[in-house]
């Protein structure tokens, strides 16, 4: 077949019956032929030749158009003869104007969609303290300004300065423990009770300081006998506990202020803790990797706590050597290693109490430090220690 037969009429006595004769040339016509001819005659296939592209069936003027449902949805209709076979046509095919064409070689293609970014690796991470280490050493300075002046010009300022620490720590620890337990420790009876043991331990000794305490407990049992017994045993041990914690350990200082030459004492203490808490704080950050306590404080490492006891049997020595009247430099070496370790038990003490309260800080008053107790911590369990270990090397004068 050719490009010629598309539309033009079938022909009689081949494509279907007709009466109307043969055509000229053909084989007669007729009912008789048209059964026997169409017993052995099959008919055709119509396969449409392609044209190529850019010839004359592309142009629509004059140009034959293809109809039907051949070229609609590839299904043939059925003609008289039987149905056609469809495995030349299954599918309608397209016409090659109709597919996508490449672009020509060299050509840039219109508005090309932009390549996303390879994935650029992130710059380090520099490691952070954590807080604002300008506030913080401004506060520390202001403090320790505070501290030494007090301490080397009236003794008794000094024990009002350790008095104020330990009412403002007993109400940052009172309010914690009822905002996150719902626990209600009695606060003025531990804040009455607290000041007295200060005052009591720096003016009649340690047996004072021990009867202070009893009355501070027994005070907080009477005390919280006003309110519903509803929690009362909670209540009043939080309560006793808050007394032994803040105010007893703290009474320690002032029994160090007593001696002849107390404020090197305290002095002493002071730095070793200090020095204690900045060589761990130095070591740890710049070299820390092994984990010390990662449950109960995740900062802490264990090249920290070598920091810590390096930095402090170094000062130790030289403060025993240079401050404490009797002392020598061996002596020093255990006292640094004493408050390295009670010192960092103390702060683990209390990030465990911190972290079954689910908060970072006991309070916010101090820039950069947190609360008081948050500076507390390590000073607390410290000072029996170095009381008693300067007992122990120089006596209690």
């Amino acid at each position: 077949m050719n490009d010629s037969s598309w539309g033009a009429p079938p022909q009689a006595g081949y494509w279907e019956p007709t009466d109307r004769g043969p055509a000229r040339g053909a084989a007669p016509a007729g009912p008789a032929y048209d059964a026997q001819h169409a017993q052995q005659t099959r008919p055709m296939p119509i396969v449409p030749d392609v044209p190529e592209h850019g010839g004359d069936q592309d142009d629509d003027r004059g140009a034959a158009r293809l109809s039907g449902p051949l070229f609609r949805d590839g299904t043939p209709r059925p003609g008289p003869y039987g149905p056609p076979r469809t495995d030349l046509y299954d599918a309608p095919q397209p016409r090659p104007h109709d597919m996508p064409q490449a672009p020509p070689s060299g050509a840039v293609p219109q508005n090309p969609e932009p390549m996303p970014d390879a994935p650029q690796p992130a710059p380090p991470q520099k490691k952070s303290a954590g807080r604002d280490l300008g506030a913080a050493i401004g506060v520390g300075v202001g403090l320790g300004v505070v501290i030494v002046a007090s301490l080397f010009i009236v003794k008794a300022v000094f024990v009002g300065v350790i008095a104020v620490a330990v009412v403002v720590g007993l109400w940052e620890l009172t309010r914690r423990l009822q905002e996150r337990k719902g626990i209600k420790a009695p606060l003025v009876p531990l804040a009455v009770g607290g000041a007295a043991m200060v005052v009591a331990g720096y003016v009649r000794g340690p047996e004072a300081a021990w009867v202070a305490m009893a009355l501070t407990a027994l005070a907080v049992l009477v005390w919280r006998m006003t309110e519903p017994p509803e929690n009362y045993l909670k209540d009043v041990t939080a309560g006793v506990f808050a007394a032994f914690y803040v105010p007893f350990l703290a009474t320690f200082v002032a029994l160090m202020l007593t001696a002849d030459d107390g404020p090197f004492r305290v002095l002493t203490f002071l730095l070793l803790t200090v020095v204690s808490d900045t060589g761990a704080y130095a070591v740890g950050w710049r070299f820390g990797r092994k984990k010390l306590a990662p449950r109960i404080s995740p900062g802490k490492t264990r090249e920290g706590l070598l920091g810590a006891v390096a930095f402090a049997m170094a000062a130790g020595a030289l403060c025993l050597e240079f401050l404490i009247d009797g002392g020598s430099w061996w002596q020093g070496l255990l006292l640094g290693l004493a408050v390295a370790a009670s010192a960092t038990l103390g702060d683990l003490g209390e990030s465990m109490i911190k972290r079954d309260l689910g908060i970072k800080d006991m309070g916010s008053l101090l820039p950069g430090h947190g609360g008081i107790m948050d500076r507390l911590d390590s000073l607390l369990p410290t000072a029996p220690v170095v009381w008693l270990l300067l007992v122990i090397f120089v006596g209690t004068s």
